[in-house]
């Protein structure tokens, strides 16, 4: 944090009103309020200015970074550099996924009936609701990103409104969607009894699809200005509150089951709340956010061109992964195989969370980077990140190994049926290991994709080695070599396997654009792809 501290205001020291505030008596205590505000707000100002800084210094080393590009075992100041503003995103990201993940833990600690009802909700949330939100976040990315390395700083906001439009349409087309989960469910030859169990938590989870989708906008536009801080403060806010809500819902009051994904919603709306207040009122954002503007309407068929294939990009990973609890119902003892590939699932989506931080950081990098026109500068961020991807990969993995049966204790209560999930959750141990690094791989190219505008080749390459590659070999290895789970999860890590060979090969031969609107952001376009 040293590197914070010495770029805040002009006497070089954000800590300064800390060593005044010691003083005695009312006086002291309202001074030291103050003083603790104060350093929260240069806090967010300094990150900012860090993150120019970066960018303004980007154009003066191209040849350096040229030759050092692959040479150099690890870029040791652009890995500082990622590591300082990653860090504060693994909590956000996880803490802020565990808010509905949470909900299905308390749900599935009052019956089988309810975890294998919550975990189908919870799955078919993700393939037909949360994925999708997420991935049409991932526009701004590309425009907030390239926009704020270009400098054309009023335009993240028009950004960021064009892209809570589209997402508050889609989402009223969701929920119409999920009002009739149980006959599409049963469609699908789900079990009944779950495929109701699941509709009922689905239905009480609609009002949080919404705030979901506001809030990954948010982060997005957060990120690309490299405001780490405050989401990271904000998601610890949230998951200790959701705890308690859930807690109280589920036990303390005649809802039970429907308490746990009611306390998603309002949890995941607090989130909302807490920091569009916090944009809307902290002058570090009077650049960005200038206020609601008929002007974003403008833009949204801007956004949609970036939108649609990164909402695109994301779900056909996504629906691939949780495709494979679906088609565990198909198999004999389905709300046993149903289980087991859910919480495979959870897990392989928690340490996706995990790196994801360091994939963001690259992503914003990147984008940065080809904002202000230094396209070397973006590839040596990417290679920085892939190394320090894999490491964290590495350390997940050995939480796994030792841990695993923490782990499933959280899902479900120690009975027979504990122990026989336990057993088989400790079999997929190794599989999860290799997809989790594999994972960790394809997901810092999926990041650069975004960062260079490169949605639609990304969508065509999901779309080849996922589904025609990955799960054919699921569907032969599951059901025709009946290995069952093992050989559904063989198969998505093989389509994951021949993905991220593919976006190397692409990031490796595709010119990089170089969008230099640096010099002059108000005469060029807003639109930087």
């Amino acid at each position: 944090m040293e590197m914070l501290a010495n770029t805040g205001h002009s006497d070089g020291n954000i800590t300064t009103p800390l060593l005044k505030a010691g003083s005695h008596g009312e006086e002291g205590t309202k001074r030291k309020r103050w003083s603790w505000k104060k350093v929260y707000l240069d806090l967010v100002e300094a990150e900012k200015q860090v993150a120019e800084k970066m960018i303004s210094e980007g154009g003066h080393g191209e040849e350096e970074s040229e030759r050092r590009w692959w040479n150099n075992l690890l870029d040791i100041e652009e890995a500082k550099k990622q590591v300082l503003f990653s860090l504060p995103i693994i909590p956000t990201n996880v803490f802020f996924s565990l808010i509905p993940l949470v909900s299905v833990m308390f749900a599935g600690h009052l019956g089988e009936l309810q975890l294998a009802g919550a975990t189908l909700a919870n799955s078919w949330a993700n393939v037909t609701g949360f994925a999708l939100v997420v991935g049409l976040s991932g526009a701004l990315e590309t425009l907030c990103g390239q926009g704020f390395g270009a400098k054309s700083y009023r335009m993240l906001g028009i950004y960021l409104q064009a892209s809570c439009i589209i997402s508050f349409l889609l989402c009223s087309i969701i929920s119409i969607i999920w009002l009739y989960t149980e006959p599409l469910l049963i469609l699908l030859h789900q079990d009944p009894q779950i495929s109701k169990t699941a509709a009922l938590f689905l239905k009480h989870l609609i009002p949080g699809l919404f705030a979901y989708g506001f809030l990954q906008n948010i982060l997005r536009f957060l990120q690309t200005q490299s405001v780490y801080v405050m989401p990271m403060v904000f998601s610890v806010i949230a998951i200790v509150f959701h705890i308690g809500i859930t807690y109280g819902l589920v036990h303390r009051t005649a809802l039970g089951f429907l308490g746990a994904p009611l306390a998603a919603s309002i949890s995941l709306w607090l989130s909302v709340l807490m920091l569009a207040f916090n944009v809307s009122c902290t002058k570090s954002f009077e650049r960005t956010w200038e206020g609601f503007s008929f002007e974003c309407f403008d833009y949204i068929l801007t956004g949609l061109k970036l939108a649609l294939p990164s909402a695109t990009m994301e779900c056909l990973e996504e629906w691939g992964f949780e495709i494979l609890v679906l088609l565990g119902g198909l198999m004999p003892n389905s709300a046993r195989t149903s289980s087991l590939l859910a919480m495979c699932v959870n897990t392989q989506e928690i340490g996706y969370k995990i790196t994801y931080g360091l994939i963001a950081a690259a992503s914003t990098r990147v984008s940065n980077e080809l904002g202000a026109g230094n396209p070397d500068r973006a590839k040596n961020a990417m290679v920085a990140t892939l190394k320090l991807s894999v490491l964290l990969s590495f350390a997940i993995i050995l939480a796994l190994v030792f841990g695993h049966n923490i782990w499933v204790a959280f899902f479900i209560d120690s009975n027979a049926s504990y122990a026989v999930l336990r057993q088989d959750f400790a079999s997929m141990t190794p599989l999860l290991a290799i997809s989790i690094i594999v994972d960790s791989v394809q997901g810092v190219f999926s990041g650069v994709a975004r960062g260079c505008g490169w949605q639609h080749l990304a969508v065509y390459v999901n779309l080849a080695t996922f589904y025609l590659i990955g799960m054919t070999i699921a569907g032969l290895l599951g059901f025709k070599f009946k290995l069952y789970a093992k050989g559904l999860w063989i198969g998505i890590t093989c389509g994951l396997s021949f993905q991220a060979s593919t976006l190397l090969l692409i990031t490796l031969l595709k010119e990089w654009p170089r969008s230099d609107l640096s010099k002059n952001p108000e005469e060029g376009s807003p639109v930087l792809v």
